[in-house]
C-alpha cells in the first residue's frame, strides 16, 4: 500500500507541475481534484482500486486538455467540454470518497 501511495504522490506532483504551467481555471481545478484524490488515499477514504480509477480519469482529462491546447488556444467550446469532463470527474471523486469503503 505504501508503494501505491508513493506512485500516486509522484503522479500528483508531476501533474501539478504540468498544470500550473498551463495556468487558468481548467488547470487549477485539475490540481485541486488531484489533491482531493491524494487526500482520500492518505485518509483511507479511497481504496487502492478507487484511487487508480480516479487517477486514470485524471490522466485522460490531462490528455484532452493537451489536445485542446495543441493549437495554442482554448476555444469556448473546448473549455466547456473540459469543464464538463471535470464536473463528471469531481462527482466520481466525491462518490468514491463517501461510499463507506475503507482501506484496510
Amino acid at each position: 500500500m505504501k508503494k501505491m501511495t508513493i506512485v500516486i504522490s509522484a503522479i500528483v506532483i508531476g501533474m501539478m507541475i504540468t498544470n500550473t504551467a498551463m495556468a487558468g481555471r481548467v488547470g487549477k481545478r485539475q490540481v485541486r481534484q488531484q489533491k482531493r484524490i491524494h487526500q482520500g488515499v492518505k485518509s483511507g477514504e479511497l481504496t487502492g482500486r478507487e484511487a487508480y480509477r480516479l487517477e486514470r480519469e485524471q490522466h485522460r482529462l490531462q490528455r484532452a486538455k493537451r489536445r485542446a491546447w495543441s493549437d495554442g488556444e482554448l476555444t469556448n467550446r473546448e473549455k466547456l467540454r473540459l469543464e464538463h469532463k471535470q464536473n463528471k470527474a469531481s462527482r466520481h471523486i466525491r462518490r468514491a470518497k463517501h461510499n463507506d469503503r475503507k482501506r484496510n
